[in-house]
């Protein structure tokens, strides 16, 4: 079942502006994770990168809350670990191996549109045309920031990217449906999706990756980076935002990590932004505020930009 709606009340709305503002640190600090394992991190190892970021982090949860799953959330929260953490972590790592970086960050960009299916089938909650618009906007947005006229496809690369999308799509859907359980905290609620996906993926990054490699300075900085801020933090905030807000607004939130990325690319590594990508980046960011607003709300917050204007020049 899933969690019974606060009622409205008359601070809802900055309510609902501050869970999103923290919910969209999250992504944020998604799209440093490029810059991140670029720069600091051991080459070709992504599988291990993902257990350094979330298993640690899950731990350290769970060894502050005291608290372990009862009855049915053992396996609901593996099943989350695995949608939200574990899976969506060594699917998106396939997906970047074997595609150019623009072509994957699009292909997970279809997220708000999966959420909004799997809404309807799982939530009963059927999406406006307004937030479907967005999210074909967000996807376009998206596309021209990151794609490039020379990307190649591989067909297990794009199945791998999809699937990302769908496994996390799908775990933001079961997150809202179910709810948390009574009396436990997002921290620890956190926690045991983060120790499941990590136990999911020791194996993997075992068979496929082998040995330790060695850590300098730079790559310990760089996972202590990705667990604690980008993990530890990042998912607690997330997890918050999505048992709060609707749904299908929180979906586009993850629209910031390819928005982020990009701008890291232009400010840190000095990689050039076209006009068109500097388009698809404002309507990126269009999408992603335009998918929080209702249309009447959209339209009173246009109509208040000229009185503004007006009262500024008296």
């Amino acid at each position: 079942m899933a969690q019974a709606r606060e009622p409205a009340t008359a601070d809802g709305a900055p309510r609902t502006a501050v869970f999103t503002a923290l919910a969209a640190v999250a992504p944020m600090t998604w799209g440093t994770t490029y810059l991140v394992t670029t720069q600091f991190l051991p080459p070709d190892r992504p599988l291990l990168s993902g257990v350094l970021r979330t298993l640690p982090a899950g731990l350290v949860l769970l060894l502050l809350t005291h608290a372990l799953p009862r009855g049915r959330w053992w396996w609901r929260c593996a099943v989350l670990g695995v949608l939200n953490i574990g899976a969506f972590n060594a699917l998106l790592f396939v997906a970047a191996y074997r595609l150019p970086g623009g072509v994957a960050a699009t292909l997970t960009s279809m997220q708000p549109l999966l959420v909004a299916g799997l809404g309807i089938v799982l939530l009963g909650e059927r999406p406006t045309p307004w937030r479907l618009g967005w999210g074909v906007a967000g996807v376009a947005g998206v596309a021209l920031m990151v794609l490039r006229g020379n990307a190649t496809f591989d067909v297990l690369g794009i199945v791998a990217g999809v699937a990302a999308a769908a496994s996390m799509a799908t775990g933001i859907v079961l997150v809202k449906r179910w709810g948390a359980p009574t009396g436990v905290g997002v921290l620890a609620f956190t926690g045991w999706q983060l120790t499941a996906g990590g136990l999911l993926l020791v194996p993997l990054a075992v068979l496929f990756e082998g040995a330790l490699p060695h850590f300098d300075a730079a790559a310990v900085g760089g996972y202590a980076w990705l667990a604690v801020v980008g993990t530890l933090v990042a998912y607690a905030l997330w997890f918050q935002g999505v048992g709060r807000l609707p749904v299908a607004a929180v979906s586009f939130l993850v629209l910031l990590s390819p928005v982020v990325a990009t701008a890291l690319g232009w400010l840190a590594l000095g990689e050039p932004l076209t006009t068109l990508q500097t388009a698809g980046f404002l309507l990126a960011m269009a999408s992603i505020v335009g998918a929080q607003l209702t249309p009447q709300a959209a339209r009173a917050l246009l109509d208040a930009i000229p009185r503004t204007r007006a009262s500024a020049t008296r």
